[in-house]
């Protein structure tokens, strides 16, 4: 399987990342950021991309893809409706198009979030702007597209998040949030439980597109098993 990961630099990606990179199946992991992630593997390729936007001086690098893992995303903290939605949404959609021309067989992979709004319509602006790239990305011919719904999401084996208030957030609850996730399992995710749970779809497909913790829980428990028995052997 080869794989793409946009946003690896993040802390979302960087699990994902990781995940991919441990994963038997996978024969090429390709990143494109504008930044490197400083990882080394001899099936890691990474793409440096400063325009996020307009993908094509690099379409030729963008085919022959089985999956996009795509993990980038800001927080609305601050911002007006317009320049979140350039920043998600048109961000997204730039991407998205792109790679459902060049790779109509892929299996597209979005980390949303937990509360988004489908209808489009409700009184929070960044549920509205996820809702509606949610709907565009479902639009496009994809094999399949699977939007990632998380909550709180634990970063484990040194993923970082580069928002200053969630550092500060993840250094804080650190001591509790391993113990929670155990009480909670679906509730809190872990990097680890997105990155699984990402493989699985690419591998297997899920029963609907839209995927809450508790499922993305799930398919991460689900994958475990044959990931040891696929290292073991």
């Amino acid at each position: 399987m080869k794989v793409l990961i946009f946003g690896a630099t993040g802390m979302v990606g960087q699990g994902v990342l990781r995940e991919c990179l441990r994963a038997p199946d996978v024969e090429v992991v390709q990143t494109v950021d504008r930044t490197r992630s400083g990882q080394l593997d001899p099936r890691l390729v990474e793409v440096i991309q400063p325009d996020l936007m307009d993908y094509r001086a690099i379409a030729a690098s963008l085919e022959g893809f089985d999956a996009c893992f795509f993990c980038l995303g800001v927080s609305s903290a601050g911002m007006q409706e317009a320049q979140y939605s350039r920043l998600t949404y048109d961000l997204t959609l730039a991407a998205a198009q792109t790679l459902a021309a060049l790779n109509p067989q892929m299996t597209f992979v979005y980390v949303s979030g937990a509360g988004t709004d489908s209808t489009e319509r409700g009184r929070s602006m960044w549920a509205r702007v996820k809702g509606r790239t949610e709907n565009a990305l479902q639009r496009l011919p994809f094999k399949a597209v699977y939007l990632f719904r998380p909550g709180v999401i634990q970063p484990l084996y040194g993923a970082r998040s580069k928002t200053r208030s969630y550092r500060l957030f993840y250094a804080l609850t650190s001591p509790f949030l391993s113990t929670l996730r155990t009480l909670l399992p679906n509730r809190i995710l872990s990097t680890e439980d997105m990155g699984l749970a990402m493989l699985a779809v690419a591998r297997h497909g899920a029963a609907k597109a839209v995927l809450e913790t508790a499922d993305i829980r799930a398919l991460s428990r689900a994958a475990c098993p044959p990931a040891l028995d696929l290292r073991a052997g």
